[in-house]
This record gives C-alpha cells, structure tokens and sequence, in this order.
C-alpha cells in the first residue's frame, strides 16, 4: 500500500477541519512521519513517529484508539485520535492520527459561559422611569406570590395588584391603562371600575 493511495484521505480531513487540525499519516515499519497535512506541530515527512501509541491501536478491536490528549510545544492542547490501516495480510501499514487544536473551541465555551453568568441588575437611572418595566415586574411577582397565573386571579386579588401596581406609580403614566389592561387579561371598562373600587378602599393582601 503506497502513500499515494491514501493522501486523498488525508487531504480530504485537513480541508474538512482547516485551521484547527493537523493529519499525520505514520509509517509503523520505519517509526517515521510519511505524509503530513495542516503541520500545526512543525514536523516534516521523514520526521520521527515516536509511536508509543502503536502496541494499544494493535491490541484495540477496531484498531482505533482516542480520543487523547496531547500538547505541542508552545502549549497548545490538543485532542487526537488514531487509527491503523492494515495491509492485505492484516499488519499494520499506517497509522493515520487527526490532532485536533481545542484553543479555538476552549475560547468558545468561556465565551459561552461569560454570556451565561449570572448579569447585573439593570442600572436605576437607566430604568427609573421606564413603567412598563416595573409594571412587568410587579404583576410577575404577584403571581408568584399567589401562585396563580393572571387569568384565574379573583376580584380581590387583582384589586390588591392594582394597588400596588397604582402606588409604584404605574397607572399615573401616559398611556398606561391598555399596557394594564393587557397585563391583567381584563378591558379596559373592567380596569376603570377595578381601579375605582381599589382606590376608594384600602385592600388587605390576600389569604
């Protein structure tokens, strides 16, 4: 088996994962390198195997072993695998490995986890004035608290959450009564008496 049979195969993985692998095709019988693709490791054709590797892929069932790390020199690490083409009387021939470099992917997934860290709480002088923000919240956590969603609260309950939603300030905004309206799954008819009766009368929290 020449080399040349197999360097479309090699060629094709280096392409496929071009800039972060390198395909190294191994002679076993001389220890040394016979073709390369991608050379993140510098090494050249000729160049030394070292296959301390080579015993583990020859006993393995399927003759392929990894993934398993690996570090270059100037310390980026690596995940490579290996596998053993066998001549036509099942020696090995070559040994072909794909060092993959995890730099690019290990930036991705702190990246990742930056974005997916616990976020500050919105600045107050950003949102001080922004109603249909605290309007969102206040009707969020009454609900929690209720342990209800909007469409079951009961007449009680939603005039203790115009209330609240009344003494945050909320209703006194421009254009606040439909955003209410929608908020409490009620019109806007229903809003106005609620909104009367609630600020007639001082409401307990509910049991």
């Amino acid at each position: 088996m020449k080399v040349e049979t197999l360097a479309p195969i090699g060629d094709a993985l280096a392409r496929l994962l071009s800039p972060h692998a390198e395909v190294v095709l191994h002679h076993p019988a001389t220890d040394e390198i016979a073709a390369i693709w991608n050379p993140l490791s510098g090494r050249e054709p000729g160049d030394p195997s070292l296959l301390g590797e080579l015993d583990e892929l020859a006993a393995s069932a399927d003759g392929v072993y990894g993934p398993y790390p690996k570090t270059l020199s100037d310390g980026r690490r690596l995940s490579s695998v290996s596998a053993v083409i066998r001549d036509d009387d099942g020696q090995p021939a070559y040994v072909l490995c794909v060092n993959v470099d995890r730099t690019a992917f290990e930036e991705a997934s702190r990246l990742l986890a930056a974005f997916a860290a616990p976020v500050a709480g919105q600045p107050r002088v950003l949102f001080e004035h922004d109603w249909s923000e605290k309007l969102n919240e206040l009707v969020a956590a009454y609900v929690r608290e209720r342990g209800l969603p909007v469409e079951r609260l009961e007449k009680a309950d939603r005039l203790e959450l115009l209330s609240r939603l009344d003494a945050a300030g909320v209703l006194s905004q421009r254009r606040s009564v439909p955003a209410v309206a929608r908020a409490l799954r009620i019109s806007r008819s229903a809003l106005y008496q609620l909104l009367g009766q609630a600020r007639k009368e001082p409401h307990a929290d509910p049991a």
